[in-house]
């Protein structure tokens, strides 16, 4: 009989919540599927709202801004007083020439425009109609190539070089003084 007492029932030794294979199934399904189904309709929920544009505070204008135009037409003043190259100067290239900013060669700096200068009246017009590593195209924007190149010309000298100032093409002779030179034909006979 004492063999019977110390020999462990195997019955008792495999107790636990689960007791059959039902009992399992469910067991797993609300421990892991239903969490999932949870998590899905919560996200659901967060993205499923009307929301503002990333960083809009409007949503009009974030709207606005990405349907606008790709283009649009800038009407100026054709006959208007083309500006010398120290009002150029003032008005556009101060700001990073004065002080020498992102690597721009100081204004009146003899030693920095010495290379610059180096390469030609050409090249340097090139570079500020077309822009050169941090400085940006100056060609189409508020001014004209002519004034471009009267501003690039002003610097340069101020910095060494002995270029002539570029000059506004002559003006084209009106139609009515063209037409009143030449003689019609009719008065030949």
């Amino acid at each position: 009989m004492s063999d019977k007492n110390q020999a462990p029932d195997h019955d008792d030794a495999h107790t636990g919540p689960v007791k059959n294979p039902r009992q399992l199934l469910v067991t797993v399904f609300f421990s892991f599927v239903l969490p999932i189904f949870i998590i899905i309709g919560l996200v659901y929920y967060v993205t499923s709202g009307d929301k503002p544009a990333a960083g809009a505070v409007n949503v009009e204008k974030a709207v606005m801004a990405r349907i606008q135009k790709i283009g649009h037409i800038e009407i100026r003043d054709a006959n208007r007083q083309l500006r010398t190259g120290e009002e150029v100067f003032k008005l556009q290239c101060t700001t990073c020439h004065t002080a020498g900013m992102l690597g721009a060669p100081k204004f009146g700096d003899a030693a920095a425009w010495a290379p610059r200068i180096k390469t030609g009246y050409e090249a340097l017009l090139n570079s500020a109609l077309k822009g050169k590593n941090s400085m940006t195209p100056q060609g189409g924007g508020e001014f004209e190539a002519l004034e471009i190149g009267r501003a690039v010309v002003y610097m340069a000298n101020a910095g060494g070089a002995k270029f002539e100032e570029p000059k506004a093409p002559a003006a084209p002779a009106s139609a009515a003084s063209a037409a009143s030179a030449a003689k019609p034909a009719s008065a030949a006979k």
